[in-house]
C-alpha cells in the first residue's frame, strides 16, 4: 500500500470527528442570521479560535491535524460566509460601467477564494516520508539507471559541472549511464540556412562530443528539434535500455546520495512512476537578490512550492514531474509514450497522464539537487510565463477537474496547482479596482463601515492568519504578493494568447548561468512606472473626492488604503527592477566544514569554512600569525566522497584581524576537478543545513515592516538612475556646440 494512502487512512476516523464539528459550527456561520454587530462579534471570537488553533498546530504533536483542520474551517467559514453576503447584499449598480466593474471585482475575490480553499485542503497534512537507503541491498539486483541531461544552449562549463557529478553518484558503474542530450547541435541547427548560426551549432556539437568523449559519456542528438525539452528526452530514451530514468537540467547537479535516496521507492512498490525531489537553488532569483539581498536568512519561492506544496499533493497522491531532479521507470513511460509533449509544461502534463492510469508518485524531501534560478528580471520571466501557459495549457487540453482515472483528491491537487497560475487575472484587477471608484466615481464596493469590518477584515485577517499556519516557515508574509506584482502584467498577456489559441505557445529555455557586469535598470521597469503614475493619481482623486463627498467618506477612506496598500507594494517592487552588478560565476553558500591549510613552506593551520562555492573558499582561521598568499593545499573531510581531499589552492587574501582567509581552488588533475565538485556541491547534508537555517517563521508585521524598510529606497534609486540617462542624452545634444567653442 501507497505510504501517503496509509497515512491518509491513519486520519481518516480524526478527520470525521472535527469535520462533524467543524460542519456544525460552519452551518451555524452560514445560516444564522446576524446583523452587522453580531457577525463582528461572532467574526471576534472565530479570529481568536483560528489564532489559538494554528498556535496548537505548530506546538502541540499529538492533536497536530486535528487543530489544524479546525482552524482551516473556521477559516473558511469566514470567507464562504464573506463571500454570501458580498453576493447577497453589496452587488448593487446605477450603470453598465458599474455592474462591469462590481462584476469583475467579485469575480476576482470569488477566484481568491476558490484558490484558497483548494490551496487549503492541499496543504492541510503535508506528508513527511521516511529516509530510505539502498545500504544493505545485494547490488547485483538494483535496476540500471540512464541518467539524461538535456541541452540546448548553456555553456559547456555548466554541463561539465553536471557530467562530474553524474558520475560521481553513489551507484553501482556498472548499472549507471550519463548521457548528454544535445539539442542546440541537431542536424536541423547544422544546417539551418543562415550559415552564422549553422557554423554555430556545428561547432557546439563537435565541443560537446569532445567533452563526452573526455568525461567518457555518450553523447546524443537528433534530426530535427520537434516537442522541445520532452522530444529531446524521448529521442533519447528510444536510443537506450535503462530500467530507470533520471532527468536532470542542464545546469542542475546532483549530491552523490541522489540514486541512493530514490532509488528504494521504486523497489518498494512497483506501481510508482516518479520519484521527485526538490530543486534547490545554488544562487539568488531576481527578487531575492535586487530585493531583500537575505538570500541566506530568508526562504526562497523554492522553499515554499518544495518545502510545503509538493508534501501536501504528496498526502493526496498528486505531487507530480517538476521537469527535473526525478527519478522515472522507463516502462511506465513507455505506456504514455514518453514525455508528454501536448503543452510547454511536460513535466506536470506527463504525471497527470500517469496518475490517470492509477500509477503513483512519490515526493522525497531531501535537496540532492542544485541548480541555478534565473540571474536577470528578464530571464525570470520568460520562465514564469512558460510555466503559467503550460498549466493552463493543461487545464484547457486535458481538462483534470473531470479527467477520468483521478481520485478525487487528486482532480483537488491538480486544480490547485493550475488555479494558481490564473492569479494575474484577479492581481491586476485587485491592482486597478480603486481607480474605478476614485477617479470615475463607478460604486464598486456598496458597504458601511461596519460591514467592512465585520465581514471583509475578518475574512482577510483569517486568509493570512492560515496562509501563516500554512506556509509560515516558507514563505515571509507579503512575499507572494510581491512575486504577483512583478509577473501579473506580463503573464496576463501571455495567459490571453493560451485562452485563445491553446496550442500556440512554444517552449522558450530559460537563460542561466549569466553574469551581471554593471548595475543598470530592467528594461521591463516601463509598466510598472505607468501603474504607480496612475495609482498615485487615483490617490490624488481619492483625496479631493474625500474633501468634496463629505457623504462617501467611510467608504472613500476604506478604497485609498486599499489603493495606497498597492501603492506600497509597486513601490517596493522597484528594488527587483534594479539589476545590480554580478560578476562572480558562482554563488557563494554558507558551509561549516573544519579544513587544514598547508603552505608549500610545511605550515599548517586549522580553521573552519564560512562560505563556499565551486571556485573558492572563505574560511576562518585559528592561531596567531600571518599567512602570506602563496599557494597551498586545502585538506578537509568530504561526505560526498566520504573520504579526506586534499586540494590545490591559491590564497587570495588574508586579514590578520578578522582571521579570514580567501582561496580560489586551482585543480591539476582530473581527479582534483571530481574532487572540487563533490566537495563544493555534492553534499546533500550542507544543502539541508543552509535550508534549515533560512526556513523560519516571522511574525506578519516583522514581514511588513521588512517591505517598508527595503522597498522604498529604490525609489530614489530608479529616479537617479533616469535622471543620469536624460542627463546623458541631454549632454550628447550639447557636445557639438561645445566642440564649435
Amino acid at each position: 500500500m501507497d505510504y501517503s494512502q496509509t497515512r491518509r487512512q491513519h486520519y481518516t476516523s480524526q478527520f470525521i470527528i472535527v469535520l462533524l464539528v467543524a460542519s456544525f459550527i460552519l452551518g451555524v456561520l452560514l445560516l444564522a442570521p446576524m446583523d452587522a454587530l453580531g457577525q463582528l462579534l461572532s467574526s471576534i471570537v472565530i479570529l481568536i479560535a483560528i489564532s489559538l488553533c494554528s498556535k496548537e498546530a505548530r506546538h502541540t504533536q499529538k492533536y497536530q491535524h486535528l487543530f489544524r483542520i479546525l482552524a482551516l474551517v473556521l477559516a473558511i467559514a469566514l470567507s464562504v460566509r464573506y463571500l454570501l453576503w458580498r453576493g447577497i447584499y453589496t452587488l448593487t449598480y446605477s450603470d453598465f460601467l458599474s455592474m462591469i466593474a462590481v462584476w469583475l471585482l467579485f469575480g476576482a475575490e470569488i477566484y481568491a477564494g476558490i484558490t484558497s480553499v483548494l490551496g487549503a485542503i492541499v496543504n492541510a497534512f503535508p506528508l513527511s516520508r521516511p529516509l530510505l537507503s539502498l545500504e544493505g541491498v545485494d547490488k547485483s539486483t538494483l535496476p540500471s539507471v540512464d541518467v539524461m541531461i538535456p541541452s540546448y544552449n548553456e555553456d559547456e562549463g555548466i554541463l561539465e559541472v553536471t557530467i562530474r557529478a553524474a558520475k560521481m553518484l553513489d551507484y553501482p558503474k556498472e548499472k549507471l549511464r550519463i548521457h548528454l542530450l544535445d539539442d542546440g547541435g541537431t542536424d536541423q541547427k547544422i544546417n539551418a540556412e543562415n550559415p552564422v548560426s549553422a557554423a554555430t551549432a556545428k561547432q557546439r556539437r563537435q565541443d560537446l562530443q569532445a567533452l563526452c568523449k573526455r568525461l567518457d559519456i555518450t553523447y546524443h542528438t537528433r534530426a530535427k528539434n520537434e516537442f522541445a525539452k520532452a522530444g529531446n528526452v524521448n529521442s533519447a530514451i528510444q536510443n537506450t535500455t535503462g530500467d530507470l530514468i533520471v532527468i536532470l537540467d542542464a545546469d542542475h547537479v546532483p549530491t552523490s546520495d541522489f540514486l541512493d535516496r530514490t532509488v528504494p521507492w521504486m523497489l518498494k512498490n512497483e506501481k510508482v512512476f516518479l520519484v521527485q525531489t526538490p530543486h534547490f537553488m545554488a544562487n539568488p532569483d531576481p527578487v531575492e537578490r535586487n530585493y531583500f539581498s537575505a538570500f541566506t536568512r530568508m526562504p526562497s519561492e523554492n522553499d515554499m512550492f518544495y518545502g510545503t506544496i509538493q508534501k501536501g499533493l504528496d498526502y493526496w497522491g498528486s505531487s507530480f514531474f517538476c521537469g527535473s531532479a526525478a527519478l522515472m521507470r522507463r516502462k511506465h513511460l513507455d505506456l504514455v509514450g514518453g514525455i508528454s509533449g501536448d503543452s510547454i509544461t511536460e513535466d506536470a502534463e506527463t504525471a497527470l497522464d500517469l496518475h490517470k492510469m492509477g500509477y503513483e508518485a512519490v515526493y522525497v524531501d531531501r535537496p540532492m539537487v542544485s541548480g541555478l534560478a534565473p540571474e536577470t528580471f528578464d530571464a525570470f520571466i520568460q520562465q514564469r510565463m512558460r510555466w503559467a501557459q503550460g498549466m493552463t495549457q493543461i487545464l484547457l487540453l486535458k481538462k483534470p477537474f473531470k479527467a477520468q482515472g483521478l481520485k478525487w483528491y487528486q482532480r483537488v491537487g491538480y486544480m490547485s496547482s493550475i488555479m494558481f497560475w490564473l492569479f494575474p487575472f484577479a492581481r491586476i484587477i485587485f491592482l486597478l479596482m480603486p481607480l474605478a471608484y476614485l477617479v470615475f466615481g463607478l460604486q464598486v464596493y456598496h458597504a458601511s463601515m461596519l460591514e467592512i469590518f465585520a465581514f471583509t477584515l475578518p475574512h482577510v485577517i483569517a486568509t493570512y492568519m492560515i496562509s501563516t499556519m500554512l506556509f509560515g516557515r516558507t514563505r515571509w508574509p507579503l512575499v507572494s504578493e510581491l512575486y504577483e506584482i512583478l509577473q501579473c502584467a506580463f503573464t496576463l498577456n501571455a495567459l490571453i494568447k493560451v485562452f485563445l489559441k491553446p496550442r500556440a505557445p512554444s517552449f522558450v529555455v530559460t537563460p542561466k548561468g549569466e553574469s551581471l557586469d554593471r548595475t543598470f535598470v530592467s528594461p521591463l521597469s516601463s509598466v510598472f512606472y505607468w501603474l504607480i503614475l496612475v495609482i498615485t493619481f487615483a490617490l490624488g482623486s481619492g483625496v479631493y473626492k474625500f474633501i468634496t463627498e463629505p457623504l462617501t467618506r467611510e467608504l472613500t477612506v476604506v478604497v485609498m488604503l486599499w489603493n495606497v496598500f498597492n501603492l506600497i507594494l509597486l513601490l517596493s517592487v522597484l528594488s527587483v527592477l534594479l539589476e545590480r552588478k554580478q560578476v562572480r560565476s558562482q554563488a557563494r553558500l554558507p558551509a561549516t566544514n573544519s579544513v587544514v591549510i598547508k603552505t608549500t613552506s610545511d605550515e599548517a593551520w586549522v580553521g573552519d569554512l564560512v562560505d563556499l562555492s565551486l571556485g573558492g573558499a572563505r574560511l576562518r582561521l585559528k592561531g596567531e600569525g600571518a599567512l602570506v598568499p602563496e599557494n597551498a593545499t586545502l585538506t578537509s573531510w568530504s561526505h560526498a566522497l566520504n573520504k579526506n581531499v586534499h586540494l590545490p589552492i591559491s590564497v587570495l587574501h588574508y586579514d590578520n584581524r578578522s582571521k579570514i582567509l580567501r582561496v580560489r581552488f586551482m585543480p591539476q588533475t582530473e581527479e582534483q576537478e571530481n574532487e572540487v565538485v563533490a566537495y563544493s556541491l555534492c553534499d546533500s547534508l550542507r544543502w539541508m543545513s543552509f535550508q534549515r537555517r533560512r526556513t523560519r517563521a516571522i511574525s506578519y508585521w516583522f514581514g511588513a515592516k521588512h517591505v517598508l524598510k527595503v522597498g522604498l529606497k529604490p525609489v530614489l534609486l530608479h529616479m537617479l538612475v533616469l535622471m543620469g540617462k536624460f542627463a546623458g542624452k541631454l549632454g550628447l545634444l550639447a557636445k557639438p556646440a561645445k566642440e564649435n567653442q
